[in-house]
């Protein structure tokens, strides 16, 4: 009895090692047909994109405008995207650690930022943007992105502009201007960014 019990065990244990080793090999086999595969359509594709070069000449200044595009493209890879652009006259303003209340030396650059609006063409509109730091979770920040907008608006409503001009919108933590880790650079992001449409 323990003899056929010991033989019908070895005998599983034996299809397991052969049907485990069998699907190893399937697989390999697929996988290296499919490899074969590939290469022969890249080297099927590459004689065609050799003549297709070789047969269209291309001019010295157009290579020179297309080396000048991959530098560009190299340089700007990887960089923080750029901030919006904003108009001629107009300042962002910056706050405190954790605060949203307009500091004194922002006042100066809201009342000049005022003074733009007014003069500028009626239909002017801009966009308060609310930004924080790193610091915090994305939820607190976005929150206090936007009590920062809601204060540089309602300073300039106080100052004589047109509710009617004025959107906000709080991005947090989401669009730094300065990437370092530091009080700095801190300082940097928490900011109102004004942007004219």
């Amino acid at each position: 009895m323990k003899r056929t019990l010991l033989s019908i065990i070895t005998i599983i244990m034996m299809s397991l090692v052969i049907t485990a080793g069998c699907s190893k090999k399937v697989v390999k086999t697929e996988a290296e047909g499919k490899g074969a595969k590939e290469a022969q359509k890249v080297e099927a594709v590459k004689p065609e994109a050799v003549k297709h070069e070789v047969s269209k000449p291309q001019a010295k200044e157009e290579v020179e405008v297309k080396k000048e595009e991959a530098v560009k493209a190299e340089e700007t890879a990887g960089k923080q995207p750029a901030a919006p652009a904003q108009a001629k006259g107009i300042e962002d303003i910056f706050f405190d650690f954790d605060r949203f209340s307009i500091r004194d030396d922002a006042k100066p650059t809201l009342e000049e930022n005022a003074r733009y609006f007014k003069e500028a063409d009626k239909n002017l509109k801009v966009v308060i943007e609310g930004h924080c730091d790193e610091r915090g979770t994305s939820e607190y920040n976005i929150a206090l992105g936007e009590r920062r907008a809601k204060a540089a608006q309602k300073y300039l409503i106080d100052l004589g502009i047109d509710q009617s001009r004025i959107s906000i919108i709080s991005y947090g933590k989401e669009r730094p201007f300065c990437a370092d880790h530091n009080e700095q650079c801190w300082q940097e992001n928490r900011r109102d960014h004004f942007v004219t449409n």
